[in-house]
């Protein structure tokens, strides 16, 4: 899975002519009082794969968008309350698609009994295809223990023909989805 996280990273959640809407999980700490957070600042993981500039700015961008509407300042200082990273990465999975041509009269059954087919004829043919599979993972630790307290990963089907207008779009509206649900509500 790390592999996966670090492979490519260049077109993250920003291919246009999905199928699906984003697939969006994540998890935080319970015992976490996210009230407490005012702040934050971005922190490189460790061990994540660079992803080149123009992503790298366009992630923190939209992030950052996206915090703001919860009340979170971004700060430059070790004093912030939350360190926030991420990782990225474009996976590739294979699809076989096969076609049948059959027509004609097969056999089956007819007044109780077993009746053989008239002939027919039947083709079947196959294509195989590439599949790209973005994912974003974002990581929130608080600062002051250094605890991972939030930790969120949405993934997409991405198309590679994407412009890179409709690719910063839909990163914006993966980060959207993905923070949807930030600060959590713990059920007490």
């Amino acid at each position: 899975m790390k592999q996966l996280l670090s492979f490519f990273a260049a077109g993250i959640l920003l291919g246009a002519g999905f199928a699906v809407g984003q697939d969006v999980r994540y998890n935080f700490d319970k015992n976490t009082d996210f009230s407490q957070f005012k702040t934050y600042k971005w922190v490189i993981i460790k061990d994540a794969r660079p992803v080149n500039d123009i992503t790298d700015k366009q992630i923190i961008a939209a992030v950052d968008a996206e915090l703001a509407t919860k009340g979170l300042t971004k700060v430059g200082e070790d004093t912030a309350n939350l360190y926030i990273g991420y990782q990225a990465a474009v996976g590739q999975e294979k699809q076989f698609t096969s076609y049948s041509s059959d027509w004609g009269y097969g056999g089956g059954w007819y007044r109780g009994g077993w009746y053989g087919g008239m002939g027919g004829m039947s083709t079947t043919t196959g294509q195989t295809s590439t599949i790209y599979v973005g994912q974003l993972a974002l990581d929130m630790y608080d600062s002051a223990n250094k605890d991972l307290v939030w930790r969120g990963v949405a993934s997409k089907t991405l198309s590679p023909k994407a412009k890179p207008d409709k690719q910063e779009k839909n990163l914006n509206k993966a980060v959207a989805k993905l923070l949807k649900n930030y600060p959590p509500k713990v059920k007490g």
